[in-house]
């Protein structure tokens, strides 16, 4: 019987070069992590984190890559750009063959950065904006992720269709850039569905209230007919948002991004209906068979299992990237990212990954829409956008 990706993931280090031999020390593959340990990231960096470091301890008992065992170094940035720059500069110092940073590109890309100066691979866990990667790190740099405009048109696409909504309201946290990828997305297909943005508002994911714009969105709910907000932030911020304009009475249906999947802030929300966001994959009761194994995996090894989707792009990233260091031979960023660029619709546990030498991210997949309510989080379906997310939306040309 063929072989699944997640037990394929176990043996990648047999398809080296020979047979495995024992390695020493000074033999060792070595992976750094240089992510958020504390602070706010922590949500986003903590579990995926630990799913690289399932993916090794499977990696090495299925006998290592090039015939050596992988060992991993760390170092927390403590959510803070600064300290990401020194967290990287540290591990590139100590060896590191590849380097994983934060999820996301403003506070990533300081470690990344150290990463291509020394010319060693880069990889962000979640980071969702297409600057993580080529374009806004080098051509080493690679994000784990999806890109956060593929959320946003997700939302929109599926909203317009299977919602049946056509007036919408967007509200953007300024805070970081994957946010404003997330809105892009939505702007950019909503329209060209039909559908009409009646106005736009923005904020700072720690405003301590946003009573002014719901004012605002309030009156465009009476004078313009809004029937949808799509909010584009992450937590905490995101979650202070919800509860706001809950609170205020505002029921319609909210549409959000990717970075506000898990149950873990929704008690600041009680009773929470109609809010929706896409994701990868389920923490429970995935489609895919796969993907339960890894879940059960991860739970046996930590105690519990992942609480949001986050967790999962790693793996899929590091099995591409352990065979296409084994095609090369080599952990040497050339090679590896020369042999990286040429997939197209390669398998991974998580479904096909397409890189390119100009783009590092994925802009064309299937997500699954999830729904909350009454403080539980369900899958709806599977939706696939038809079009194809032009670069002047990927790179947001007209901003």
């Amino acid at each position: 019987m063929k072989k699944s990706l997640f037990l394929s993931a176990m043996l990648c280090g047999a398809l080296a070069l020979g047979a495995p031999q024992a390695a020493t020390a000074a033999d060792d593959i070595t992976i750094g992590m240089a992510v958020a340990y504390s602070g706010w990231m922590e949500a986003y960096d903590g579990e995926a984190a630990k799913m690289a470091e399932l993916w090794i301890e499977q990696t090495n008992a299925a006998g290592g890559l090039l015939g050596k065992q992988i060992k991993v170094i760390t170092a927390d940035t403590k959510t803070d750009r600064v300290e990401g720059a020194k967290a990287g500069k540290q591990l590139i110092d100590e060896g590191a063959n590849l380097l994983l940073v934060s999820a996301d590109y403003d506070y990533g890309a300081p470690a990344a950065l150290q990463a291509q100066k020394a010319g060693v691979i880069s990889v962000f866990l979640g980071a969702s904006d297409p600057k993580a990667g080529v374009l806004g790190v080098g051509p080493f740099s690679f994000t784990a992720n999806n890109a956060g405009q593929l959320e946003g048109a997700t939302m929109g696409d599926w909203g317009y269709e299977k919602k049946g909504v056509r007036k919408g309201y967007v509200l953007l946290d300024e805070t970081i850039e994957y946010n404003k990828s997330v809105c892009a997305g939505y702007e950019w297909i909503f329209p060209i569905k039909g559908g009409e943005i009646i106005g736009k508002d923005t904020f700072k994911g720690l405003d301590p209230t946003i009573s002014s714009q719901i004012t605002r969105l309030s009156d465009a709910i009476r004078t313009g007919g809004v029937d949808h907000i799509m909010l584009c932030s992450t937590n905490p911020g995101a979650a202070s948002s919800v509860r706001q304009l809950r609170a205020a009475g505002i029921e319609l249906p909210i549409f959000a991004a990717t970075a506000m999947d898990g149950t873990y802030w929704l008690n600041s929300t009680p009773g929470l209906k109609d809010f929706y966001l896409p994701v990868q994959a389920l923490t429970v009761d995935d489609t895919r068979a796969d993907i339960n194994a890894l879940t059960a995996a991860f739970e046996k090894k930590f105690g519990k299992p992942p609480t949001t989707q986050y967790a999962y792009p790693i793996y899929a990233f590091l099995q591409l990237w352990a065979q296409a260091v084994t095609k090369a031979g080599t952990t040497e960023a050339g090679p590896v990212v020369a042999e990286l660029n040429t997939y197209t619709n390669a398998p991974t546990i998580l479904g096909p990954r397409t890189f390119s030498p100009k783009l590092h991210v994925q802009t064309d997949m299937p997500m699954f829409v999830v729904s909350y309510g009454d403080d539980k989080r369900l899958p709806v379906e599977e939706w696939r956008i038809k079009e194809t997310i032009p670069e002047a939306v990927l790179y947001r040309l007209k901003q």
